[in-house]
């Protein structure tokens, strides 16, 4: 799946990028119709130790599947972001594979 990744405002390494990419290949083995994904990662303003955000946007055919996670860090983010994304892939995919009454 193709993942684009855009820091805002600080340069993510290829460790965090590598780490990210791994999580979003594998919501393909849920729904294989993944179109693209983008990956937003930024730094909250706060002065809390919970201030790094992930937002990924998924692309599949006819929605777009979104969510927002806000952690310590950026992996512990994107785990939990992956993760939400696997439970709406789920639905998604048993709503069309429901019979229609």
């Amino acid at each position: 799946m193709k993942v684009r990744v855009q820091s805002v405002n600080f340069t993510a390494d290829q460790k965090l990028v590598n780490f990210i990419q791994a999580k979003m290949d594998k919501l393909e083995t849920f729904y294989d119709r993944v179109i693209d994904g983008e990956v937003y990662l930024k730094l909250d303003n706060n002065h809390t130790k919970e201030n790094k955000i992930s937002e990924i946007k998924l692309n599949i055919p006819g929605h777009e599947l979104i969510v927002k996670k806000q952690c310590k860090s950026f992996e512990e983010a994107a785990q939990l972001s992956a993760e939400a994304l696997r439970r709406q892939l789920k639905k998604h995919k048993e709503k069309l594979n429901a019979p229609v009454t």
